[in-house]
């Protein structure tokens, strides 16, 4: 199977100050890619290279062409990096994502709004396309920009901490719809977490991201507790039961 991302050898980092270092890896078309690892480690370093917003200091990063139409990034940022002053509402946020697509000075037409509406029924919010973003809760916030990115017609939904700050029940619901998306709707997906559960259950292939410690396997071959406590320096245990994973930290030794 051919990949449509590729990094051979690539080095990222801003200025002159490399992040991550030779790293190589493949994601391909149709699969769910997640990246994980300690906050600073680079996982949103290399996300912002595969959406073009980082040019690498080494090595190459290479996006593949579907039917000869350059590929589609659907970018769903974290939450909290969204400016929330204008009063824009629920519609008018999902609209934004057709912007790349018409031409951000043109107006949005009568498909254009269709998509958007359609994004909304994926994302189970049109009851709330009169709401303004600014008043929702974590979870509808989450749904409302993954909406939004849908719009896009995107072959790739990108996802930066997509369940970051939320409640078990919000975190559920989200992995819930990633995972329809996934499947049903045959996106490829790539997700950012440092929340080992939650890549734990939903991916299928990861990488695990820190400066000096890159892998990527299959998700039982890189969570494993030898790995997990080598990356993050203390007991880790890797536990399933009835299908589902469970990881834990212990305690380090002599720690009360």
């Amino acid at each position: 199977m051919k990949p449509i991302v590729q990094f051979r050898n690539v080095t990222l980092g801003y200025g002159r100050s490399p992040v991550i270092s030779n790293v190589s890896f493949d994601i391909y078309a149709g699969e769910f890619f997640g990246l994980v690892g300690p906050n600073g480690a680079g996982k949103t370093t290399i996300l912002r290279a595969i959406l073009g917003a980082l040019k690498p200091l080494a090595g190459d990063v290479t996006i593949q062409s579907i039917h000869q139409q350059p590929l589609c990034f659907g970018h769903v940022p974290q939450r909290d990096t969204i400016v929330e002053i204008l009063p824009y509402t629920v519609e008018e946020v999902v609209i934004m994502g057709r912007y790349r697509r018409i031409g951000f000075l043109r107006r949005p037409g009568h498909a254009d709004r269709e998509i958007a509406r359609a994004s909304l029924a994926h994302t189970e919010i049109e009851d709330l396309r009169n709401s303004h973003f600014s008043d929702l809760s974590g979870g509808q916030k989450q749904r409302v920009l993954i909406a939004r990115a849908l719009a896009m017609k995107p072959d790739v939904l990108i996802l930066d901490e997509p369940t970051n700050g939320m409640d078990l029940s919000s975190r559920a619901a989200i992995l819930s719809l990633i995972d329809t998306l996934h499947s049903t709707n045959k996106l490829t997906v790539v997700m950012v977490s440092h929340l080992l559960d939650d890549v734990a259950n939903h991916v299928q292939r990861l990488a695990l991201v820190e400066r000096d410690f890159f892998q990527v396997d299959a998700v039982g071959n890189i969570l494993t507790g030898e790995n997990l406590s080598t990356l993050y320096q203390r007991p880790v245990s890797v536990e399933h039961i009835h299908g589902n994973t469970f990881i834990r930290a212990e305690k380090r030794h002599g720690t009360a």
